[in-house]
């Protein structure tokens, strides 16, 4: 069904809005949703067989003044087990939830996710470039969930001012829906419109609806203090900020920070890289988090972006540690049918930087195109770096869509100057209900230089990559699965002077077992090539053939007891299979109850072939095991309290084999350098209690300690290593931080 006749059916379904205040208690039985447009049409997308569920779901729709009211009725059969896991806010559990998407433009180009489970927790994420889910935006919205004994019901009231949204004609807008419900335990999903988010396209198949064109003001104040002594020096610490947001209207959003609050509650993963490529870290600042989904603009690899908030108040140039932000300011807004934002920020000190960004997109009903220019400049270092972009987006029907970009770049610092591009394309076509296909291409040229505000792991590549996918759902009631999808996958990489870096070859199967767990296999065959990176712009260094092996199998909670594991067998160094480097990993989780669980993991990692660089042309191999350890505790007390605990720590243990020095045409040739032997030690712990005293207001109590030493190997164990590393006192504080949400 296109978008045109989904208009057509649900404007015919849709009823006239009344001016109401609803009572959001779980349970739509006021006169009022007797109104509201109705929706039986539910059919099961997770399996995607587009099938008839034999539990029932049907949900209404009601525009008001206050907002989107949004209700649910699920009815579910006595022999289909309940799952009540409580869970803190975004965070992913198997139980039965509802999801409501909206796009309240209708073009396709951003939608709103909010969702509500059995015991009444929330996720809300933005959802750009059609399936691209980003959890760091938080909402203010009404939610409540409530049981009975043939199922349960759910209602939503989602406030207008969430998100920016042009102007309606006539006083009525297009907003486009997408709604599905989930049993957590069988994994089942039904939806309406019958649509998936593994589909290439998905937010331009929402359902559209005509609503009246309500809009809402806010403005909004959030104050935060954070006060932190420091169990080491003894010293103490104050911080005060605040974020503001100020919505006058539908078309316009403005956001603005002073010294902002930089997420000290929430901790980053430990991560081992000895890599030439940083590691990417999500951001968790409130302001960095707030409607970014306009400046959401991918481009490369992995996390590869045009923007990565990361860097403002990341590592400053002179050395010193991290920058600290003095003000930032966020705009958001609409003329006509063009959608435009500007984020500035700005850096206290001589060695700070100024950040600007600039994005426009413009939508032509089966096309969208989209421009992003952003500006660093730099006094201490007397840099500047300007990027520019440019988006073209079609969609000429339900089977086909194509993204096309180019990128520029000119860096200036010194008086020395660096210009270069890159584009990309990526075409998805649906082939048939089971079959799909999609070519992707990327070159970036050598000189192109993103990371001053974006995130790029590499430049100078080329890359070609074609995936034809095949999509199992007609499986017989007695398999294990409920699903499987199978990926037949070729490409190839090489740099701009004509070195292969690798080419590949890889089959992988993403299963939903019938117990409503999952299963992850893969088994990639690398060709020899060279690595360019891994001497840091030295010579190259021409590594033998790969294979590698991937297994992933979770298995969902069965009375108290849930468990994760994987496995990962692969290589690294210069002897190839003979010398293959094995993973393993396991994390069973106890439920005490459904508000109460606490899981341990355990991961070793044996590397018998382990290539490092040691310094200009110098490499060495070494035997290393590694030893990590996770633990959690999360108590969900009420729907206020929240009590959690995270440990990680990680004992590494590297032996030297052989030296080696890299050629010019890229052959690596064994010398007598002397290698020596290291350890890697690293702890972070944290409690947090946290009491939400109104929406999006904490008060925040937080216990944490770590700390890192990398030194000459012992000659202990790897048991007696990991021991070792809860002596590790590097930093130890105790935090208290309060915010409060002032709407005005």
């Amino acid at each position: 069904m296109n978008r045109v006749s989904k208009f057509f059916v649900a404007a015919l379904l849709a009823a006239p809005a009344v001016h109401a205040e609803l009572r959001i208690d779980g349970v739509p039985d006021e006169p009022e949703w007797q109104t509201a447009q109705h929706i039986t049409d539910f059919k099961i997308v997770q399996p995607l067989t587009r099938a008839v569920s034999q539990q029932a779901t049907e949900a209404w729709i009601l525009a008001t003044p206050a907002g989107l009211a949004v209700a649910f009725k699920n009815t579910q059969s006595p022999d289909v087990p309940r799952k009540r896991q409580r869970t803190q806010r975004d965070q992913p559990a198997p139980v039965d939830r509802v999801n409501v998407v909206i796009d309240y433009d209708g073009d396709g180009a951003t939608g709103y996710n909010f969702t509500v489970n059995l015991a009444n927790g929330i996720m809300d994420a933005v959802v750009v470039n059609e399936n691209a889910f980003r959890q760091d935006w938080d909402g203010d919205w009404q939610h409540a969930a409530a049981e009975q004994a043939d199922g349960w019901t759910a209602e939503m009231l989602i406030p207008w001012y969430v998100a920016p949204m042009k102007d309606g004609q006539a006083g009525k807008r297009q907003v486009g829906v997408y709604l599905d419900r989930v049993i957590g335990a069988t994994g089942e999903r039904v939806a309406w419109p019958a649509i998936s988010y593994f589909e290439p396209r998905y937010l331009s198949d929402f359902a559209m609806i005509e609503i009246p064109a309500y809009s809402q003001s806010l403005l909004a104040i959030t104050p935060y203090t954070v006060s932190t002594a420091d169990l080491v020096s003894g010293g103490t610490d104050t911080d005060i900020g605040a974020d503001l947001f100020w919505k006058p209207s539908g078309r316009f959003q403005l956001t603005a920070t002073v010294n902002p609050d930089f997420g000290q509650v929430e901790s980053d993963e430990l991560v081992v890289n000895f890599g030439a490529v940083e590691t990417f870290f999500s951001d968790k600042r409130p302001f960095f988090t707030e409607n970014q989904g306009l400046f959401d603009v991918p481009f490369g690899l992995n996390n590869s972006n045009l923007i990565y908030t990361r860097r403002v108040g990341g590592a400053a140039d002179d050395g010193s540690g991290a920058a600290d932000v003095l003000a930032a300011l966020k705009l958001n807004g609409s003329i006509g049918k063009v959608d435009y934002g500007l984020l500035a920020s700005d850096e206290r000190g001589a060695a700070g930087r100024e950040f600007f960004a600039f994005r426009a997109t413009r939508d032509f009903v089966t096309q969208d195109v989209g421009v992003l220019a952003t500006q660093v400049d730099s006094n201490y270092r007397d840099r500047s770096a300007t990027v520019v972009g440019i988006d073209h987006h079609w969609k000429p029907n339900q089977r086909w869509n194509i993204v096309s970009q180019w990128v520029g770049s000119a860096v200036s610092e010194r008086g020395f100057s660096v210009r270069d591009a890159g584009l990309q394309f990526r075409i998805n076509h649906e082939l048939s209900a089971k079959w799909r296909q999609n070519l992707y291409f990327v070159h970036l040229g050598a000189g192109l230089e993103l990371n001053d505000f974006g995130f790029l792991e590499r430049n100078n590549f080329n890359y070609l990559r074609y995936e034809m996918r095949r999509r199992i759902t007609d499986l017989p009631k007695t398999s294990r699965y409920r699903s499987q999808d199978w990926a037949y996958v070729a490409s190839s990489r090489r740099n701009e002077y004509g070195d292969t870096i690798f080419s590949a070859l890889q089959v992988s199967r993403s299963a939903d077992t019938s117990d409503g767990g999952s299963e992850f296999m893969s088994l990639t065959g690398l060709s020899a090539g060279y690595d360019d990176r891994l001497t840091r712009g030295n010579n190259k260094v021409r590594l033998p053939a790969k294979l590698i092996l991937d297994v992933n199998r979770n298995w969902p909670r069965r009375k108290h007891w849930s468990l994760s594991s994987s496995l990962r067998i692969g290589q690294s160094g210069f002897e190839g299979l003979s010398s293959s480097a094995v993973e393993a990993f396991v994390q069973p989780t106890y439920h005490f109850s459904d508000a109460l669980r606490f899981n341990v993991g355990a991961k070793i990692l044996a590397q018998p072939d382990w290539l490092l660089w040691r310094g200009g042309n110098l490499l060495g191999t070494f035997r290393s095991q590694q030893l990590s350890l996770t633990a959690g505790l999360q108590w969900s007390v009420g729907t206020k309290h929240e009590l959690r605990m995270k440990l990680e720590s990680i004992a590494l243990d590297a032996k030297p084999k052989q030296a080696w020095l890299a050629q010019a045409n890229g052959d690596a040739i064994p010398v007598a350098n002397a290698l020596s032997a290291f350890s890697l030690l690293n702890m972070g712990f944290q409690v947090r209690y946290r009491y939400e005293m109104a929406p999006l207001s904490y008060a925040y109590l937080v216990y944490s300690r770590g700390g890192i030493d990398v030194g000459n190997t012992t000659g202990d164990s790897l048991g007696s290593l990991l021991s070792s590393t809860f002596s590790l006192r590097d930093s130890e504080q105790l935090l208290l931080k309060f915010n409060y949400r002032f709407q005005l």
